[in-house]
């Protein structure tokens, strides 16, 4: 959901010309102000941690295929290697995944 709503808005920004929202912007309105809504209010029961990693992946520079930055800069031909698919949206009956940051005490 928060991978979906953020592609959507990506991908609307780079329709309309504007800059793409950075990845703070990005989670202020996607997780911390869809927590305050009232049909995502669930939001606020499962860790943040996965929910900030999937808006990692969507604003990774590295080597990811599915980052948009990585494809715009395929387009643009700025980016060596074959050319990159652009991102797609995820559905619920693909496969689910969630990655934890690793807390060393």
């Amino acid at each position: 959901m928060v991978w979906n709503d953020s592609l959507a808005c990506c991908q609307e920004k780079y329709r309309s010309g504007e800059k793409k929202p950075n990845n703070s912007q990005l989670q202020k309105k996607f997780i911390t102000q869809s927590k305050k809504t009232e049909d995502r209010e669930w939001l606020s029961e499962v860790s943040a941690i996965p929910l900030q990693q999937s808006l990692n992946d969507l604003n990774r520079r590295g080597k990811r295929p599915f980052a948009p930055t990585n494809f715009f800069k395929s387009t643009k031909g700025q980016r060596k290697g074959r050319p990159i698919k652009p991102p797609k949206f995820k559905s619920r009956k693909s496969k689910q995944t969630a990655r934890f940051t690793l807390v060393r005490i």
